[in-house]
């Protein structure tokens, strides 16, 4: 386990159900992270924890993230 926490594996998260979630706070859209395992709400400005797959939309759990931290872009749905 990292020292954050976090387990060191890589997360998958199904693109239909990140389609589908929005930041609780801001309604807003959220881009994947994976090299971080978080979906990012760049308005809030969180990061919000996925674990085992299972994403942790609370936001006492979320991280607090930077404006010049590396976000990136917004997942994109299916053409």
């Amino acid at each position: 386990m990292a020292a954050d926490g976090r387990d060191a594996r890589k997360v998958n998260v199904d693109p239909k159900l990140l389609e589908l979630l929005a930041c609780p706070l801001t309604k807003g859209p959220l881009a994947w992270d994976p090299e971080r395992g978080e979906l990012i709400s760049r308005i809030a400005k969180l990061a919000y924890p996925v674990r085992d797959g299972i994403p942790i939309m609370l936001p006492s759990e979320a991280r607090t993230i930077m404006l010049d931290d590396a976000v990136p872009p917004r997942l994109s749905g299916p053409s």
